[in-house]
């Protein structure tokens, strides 16, 4: 008879059958208890009913207020461990919190809103602030788009927002936007919100960030603290990105936007004459087309108010594709209407237009009737219109050559069917607005339901008054912005000069743009 024994490590493995477990851990004990005064331990045990595990401990975990050296957890079996740094100050109420940071080991199911507090005095800190934050543009909270941002909390008399040191106290937010500071000593402090893009609880000077104008002055617990986060307008210019773009043009990305910029091609000199400037609506991106690409490398000023701003450098990648070919853009695929007509643009300049090259046919029959008009604003803009009919074919033959750019850049020759859109889906509406200040200027945009799509943009006259004409049927809503400084576009908020944000209204419905009908509509506007 032969006997085999086998042996084998123990393995901590998902238990199969069963309805899934949705329960978090535990805990059974903490060592030294939780609340403690006093406190001369360099380690905290706490010891769960179940296997953990860490989950992105470093953006989850936190300790207020913050030390020189970070804590480090580990986990042995049911026990987490927590190393403290040596640099604790004396009398001071810390607190850790573990945010969604430990997890049961087989379903992950997080413990939340757990806290371990500790006082290195005999005294434990009991004051609290708590507020909301939400985005500064579109009045919201989303919590999908906006994970990174955190609340801080600085003592005045060290103020190191703006600085390279963590803050003293940060938190999280919930899903809803909300935040909460616990144990906090009687003191006066200054409440951010800002979008930790890089987790080093530290404001960058272009990371999104919202503030108070005004500093809290701590003697019993606050609530109701509003932070509205924006991006911040960066104090130090920087040139994120350069390069040849695959059209031939040099591209520019900056890190804010330039006010009344200038372009100076230095070397190759020869190409700063007619060199052709494109900025991107605001400002932060920069194209320059010039009249030859025959080169290694390039040096550009720009300035901003007439003052240098920056020499930029780049050498040409060897191995880049270019082609100049200049690319139509039709505002039709398919469907063509007796309202807008055909739009002709490129992302490229364009010089000119032959309609001798342009060919339109119904049902295979050439048609010269129609009208090639160049637009009376945008001179890179051309309108075809011409007597569309129903239950007609339409192609559109754009020969070789027919757009050319300034630099005898040319189309390849393209072509595009389509028909009639019987539906003839446009309206009129006319807008009265109520509630305004007749001394202040107003930018009013016609948005989606969603607020990511602007479809129209306008300066709201003197008698508040806004008509749309022959406008594409849909559902809208509105975004009224205060236009503080009248400078056509909305201005963030300026942390630095201690700015808020220029002020900006929603309409709460979507109104109805009817096809064939004429509204008339009063909005009753009233900023917060």
């Amino acid at each position: 008879m032969l006997s085999l024994s086998f042996m084998q490590c123990a393995n901590m493995q998902r238990p199969t059958g069963g309805p899934k477990d949705s329960i978090p851990p535990k805990i059974l004990n903490e060592s030294p208890a939780n609340l403690s005064r006093n406190f001369k331990d360099k380690e905290i045990v706490i010891t769960y009913d179940e296997y953990i595990k860490l989950a992105n401990w470093q953006r989850e975990f936190n300790l207020s207020p913050d030390a020189s050296t970070s804590i480090q957890p580990k986990v042995k079996k049911k026990n987490l461990i927590i190393t403290l740094p040596d640099s604790l100050d004396a009398n001071t109420t810390y607190t850790i919190n573990f945010g969604k940071g430990l997890v049961d080991y087989n379903e992950s199911n997080p413990l939340m809103n757990y806290t371990y507090v500790f006082s290195t005095g005999d005294k434990l800190d009991s004051l609290t602030i708590e507020g909301s934050v939400m985005n500064g543009y579109t009045k919201e909270f989303d919590l999908s788009k906006d994970k990174e941002v955190i609340a801080i909390l600085i003592p005045t008399s060290k103020d190191s927002i703006f600085g390279k040191k963590k803050a003293s106290y940060y938190t999280s937010v919930d899903s809803s936007g909300n935040f909460k500071f616990n144990n906090l000593r009687e003191d006066t402090y200054r409440v951010y919100a800002v979008k930790d893009l890089n987790n080093d609880k530290i404001f960058n000077g272009d990371d999104w960030i919202g503030f108070q104008n005004d500093s809290i002055v701590l003697q019993e617990n606050v609530s109701g603290i509003k932070l509205e986060y924006t991006q911040a307008h960066p104090t130090i210019f920087r040139n994120l990105d350069k390069k040849m773009d695959t059209d031939g043009s040099m591209l520019f990305t900056f890190n804010r936007s330039i006010n009344n910029p200038t372009v100076r091609i230095l070397e190759p000199a020869n190409l700063d004459t007619d060199k052709i400037i494109r900025l991107s609506p605001e400002n932060d991106t920069l194209r320059i087309y010039t009249s030859s690409i025959d080169y290694d490398s390039v040096r550009v000023e720009l300035s901003e108010n007439n003052k240098v701003l920056d020499t930029l450098k780049f050498r040409k990648a060897r191995n880049i594709k270019v082609d100049q070919h200049i690319q139509p853009i039709l505002n039709i695929s398919t469907k063509v209407d007796r309202v807008k007509h055909i739009q002709l643009s490129a992302k490229t300049p364009i010089a000119s237009v032959d309609k001798n090259k342009i060919i339109l046919t119904e049902d295979s029959v050439s048609r010269r009737n129609f009208q090639l008009q160049q637009d009376s604003i945008d001179k890179e803009l051309y309108h075809i219109r011409f007597n569309w009919r129903p239950n007609k074919n339409y192609e559109l033959v754009l020969q070789e050559k027919a757009i050319l750019g300034p630099f005898d850049e040319f189309n390849k020759e393209s072509k595009t069917s389509f028909t009639l859109n019987e539906a003839d889906n446009y309206g009129d509406i006319n807008l009265t607005f109520n509630g305004l200040d007749t001394d202040k200027s107003y930018i009013i945009e016609l948005i989606d339901e969603k607020k990511d799509k602007i479809f129209d943009k306008k300066i709201l006259p003197a008698d508040h008054k806004l008509s749309y004409i022959k406008f594409p049927g849909g559902k809208y809503s509105i975004r009224i912005i205060e236009d503080s400084n009248a400078n056509g576009k909305w201005d963030p908020a300026d942390v630095y000069a201690r700015k808020q944000a220029e002020r900006i209204w929603y309409l709460d419905r979507t109104f109805a743009i009817r096809a064939n009908w004429e509204q008339n509509e009063t909005i009753e506007v009233a900023f917060p």
